[in-house]
């Protein structure tokens, strides 16, 4: 009984190991932009969630391949024409900060992907992406905070 036990307590630690390196290996992908948005995502802005609808619905929603535009070296994808219009009029409004990165992580000098549905907040009229949920809720509770810290990474890594 206790060598079944010992065995299964190295079984679950070697696979908390793996689960571990598996979720910390792709978080931060790249070193620097190169100058344009985040391509993680099939060269899509904000994987394909319309960036203009977080201002004007106040929610993500997924863009289609019909409603396109091109900016910053990615292509962004709209749920209608009308957004599509009013991000090509003025993309630098609706665009995300930071390239389209993770907002907190660029206040830590890294640059790590974004969960478009569960990782915004707009902040002075600002689109803000970050990795996920929980880093999320922590840049809110310092979003001014984050984003100086992040306003004084971002030349660095946007090279």
């Amino acid at each position: 009984m206790v060598k079944k036990l010992v065995r299964f307590i190295g079984a679950a630690a070697a696979a908390a190991a793996l689960a571990l390196g598996a979720f910390s290996a792709p978080a931060f992908a790249v070193k620097h932009t190169g100058g344009e948005y985040n391509t993680l995502h099939a060269g899509l802005g904000a994987k394909g969630y319309d960036v203009v609808a977080y201002f004007t619905d106040g929610k993500p929603l997924q863009g289609s391949d019909r409603h396109t535009a091109e900016y910053g070296g990615v292509k962004w994808q709209f749920v209608s024409k009308e957004h599509r219009d009013l991000f090509a009029a003025n993309p630098q409004r609706y665009a995300p900060q930071y390239g389209g990165f993770c907002s907190w992580g660029v206040s830590q000098g890294k640059l790590f992907d974004i969960d478009p549905v569960n990782g915004w907040k707009i902040v002075d009229d600002k689109l803000y992406l970050n990795f996920n949920a929980d880093i999320n809720a922590t840049f809110a509770k310092n979003a001014e905070g984050y984003i100086a810290k992040a306003n004084r990474h971002w030349p660095e890594l946007n090279r």
